[in-house]
């Protein structure tokens, strides 16, 4: 077995394969996300599957002041551009990500005025479309893909975690097939699928979150998303947190790092690594057990570890197969 990690096209020189890094090589540039509200909202919020949401969604906590459903997707897009022009000033192209809630759920003529005025901003090539898996269906996926020829089109689904007990107890209202489901129709499409994960929910131990890479591995996903659990004040999962800390695997930041690292090992070198820890405002959270550490800097951090342990994403499954 070869040791040497640079035989994979890892894009900057890194050991994992940056999502970043896609952009510019499949388009040319960086493509930078405006995080949009349409108003939308969730089926275990308004009493289809469920009510009051997922038990630790806060979605206050998760979007920037730009981004309230009170602007039109206009007026949020000018002030998203104005606002990344600070930290991204040769970025001459914006992605419009439907964030908040759940974005395929309403009728297809709604999504399709939403979809549509967001493109027909000058500087937006693409869209980006937050949702839940049990939220699609044959058409509106047929819709996006007819979309995707012409722009960038990206579904992001809310997976959260592959077990299905953990589901039910976060209240999520559908279960690990569903979304399996669900990301196969829209890969079959030709649309790319991103996923999203959290690190810690309850009743989750750290070896149940080793042993989902195989579940992620078996996938047709472009992208993943990690988050560590942040537990926001006044959720549910504060609550339970309170009540059952001995249920909950946390993480120092050193922990998490090495944590990590592990799951990089295990992980699909073909699938890009969009996020691998989340940020919370400190308003939101009782606690900052990290400090006020900055996203930058973690990066910084994990690519020191994986050096640092000689390692890099998929080694382990390179090991399984020589």
């Amino acid at each position: 077995m070869s040791q040497d990690f640079q035989k994979y096209v890892f894009p900057e020189g890194k050991r994992y394969n940056s999502f970043v890094g896609y952009f510019k090589r499949k388009y040319g540039e960086r493509l930078q996300k405006i995080v949009l509200d349409a108003g939308f909202t969730c089926p275990n919020r308004d009493g289809k599957v469920g009510r009051g949401g997922c038990t630790y969604c806060d979605n206050a906590a998760f979007h920037p002041s730009y981004s309230t459903s009170g602007k039109s997707l206009y007026q949020q897009m000018d002030e998203g551009i104005e606002f990344h022009k600070v930290r991204y000033r040769t970025t001459e192209h914006y992605l419009a990500y439907f964030q908040a809630y759940s974005n395929t759920y309403a009728p297809l003529e709604r999504l399709k005025q939403l979809y549509e005025e967001a493109l027909s901003h000058p500087q937006v090539v693409g869209i980006v479309i937050g949702t839940r898996p049990d939220c699609v269906d044959e058409e509106k996926l047929d819709y996006l893909a007819e979309l995707a020829k012409k722009h960038v089109v990206i579904v992001e689904y809310g997976i959260e975690s592959c077990y299905d007990e953990t589901l039910v107890r976060i209240n999520r209202g559908h279960d690990f097939e569903t979304a399996r489901r669900a990301v196969r129709m829209t890969a079959e499409r030709g649309i790319d699928v991103g996923i999203h994960l959290i690190l810690g929910l309850p009743g989750e131990t750290r070896q149940m979150m080793l042993d989902a890479c195989d579940k992620i591995n078996d996938l047709p996903i472009r992208s993943v998303k990690f988050h560590q659990l942040q537990i926001v004040k006044g959720t549910r999962m504060e609550q339970e947190y309170a009540e059952c800390p001995q249920d909950f695997e946390r993480f120092s930041l050193d922990e998490y790092l090495d944590f990590f690292t592990d799951i990089l090992e295990r992980l699909n070198p073909n699938i890009h690594i969009e996020r691998f820890v989340g940020e919370v405002p400190p308003r939101f959270v009782n606690e900052t057990p990290w400090g006020l550490i900055r996203n930058v800097e973690l990066i910084r951090l994990l690519d020191k570890r994986l050096e640092e342990r000689q390692t890099w994403q998929g080694r382990l499954l390179e090991s399984s197969d020589n």
